[in-house]
């Protein structure tokens, strides 16, 4: 554990380790029941405490909630004030996403075959609610608050958050405004 927890976010952590229970995290399948069960208890509410939906005024916010103590998942609140935006990014695994407040507009990529010079080739609005799931090696993407009011979403890692420090595996330059 690596924050305080809120009853319904002790319940949804429970609930996500018996959905991968005796898989290995990074297969196929594990993103997709992950993404049923996040949308399963996003109309709830009461996942965070208010420090774990704080903004940073200078660029959006990670606060790391959890990690599984066998490293099979974590999870992290990112809070984005309007106008805070990530770099274009992978993932160096999979990630379920889900909106708590606000929207989020996503920008994905395809690069070229040496996996560089990303190239946009889709736009999504993320709303309040909805959920989302990103699976490498098809994962180039940036994410941004376009809206006048702050924007929190819910990211689910099929990795050990806390060994890595980091979900991302590489950053595309140039950083695009969003």
């Amino acid at each position: 554990m690596i924050s305080d927890l809120t009853p319904a976010m002790s319940q949804l952590i429970s609930t996500i380790g018996e959905s991968i229970d005796g898989r290995a995290a990074s297969t196929d399948g594990a993103a997709a029941d992950v993404a049923h069960v996040l949308g399963s208890f996003l109309p709830h509410g009461g996942l965070l405490t208010a420090a774990q939906s704080a903004p940073d005024p200078q660029r959006y916010r990670q606060h790391l909630i959890y990690g599984d103590p066998g490293g099979a998942f974590s999870i992290a609140s990112l809070v984005w004030l309007p106008g805070q935006f990530t770099p274009i990014h992978d993932h160096v695994c999979w990630c379920v996403v889900g909106v708590l407040k606000g929207w989020e507009h996503e920008t994905r990529f395809i690069t070229d075959a040496n996996g560089a010079n990303p190239v946009p080739v889709s736009h999504s609005i993320n709303t309040e609610g909805s959920t989302s799931v990103a699976n490498p090696p098809v994962d180039v993407h940036q994410v941004a608050n376009r809206s006048g009011d702050t924007a929190i979403s819910l990211h689910i890692y099929g990795c050990d958050l806390q060994a890595l420090k980091t979900s991302i595996r590489r950053v595309y330059d140039p950083p695009l405004p969003a």
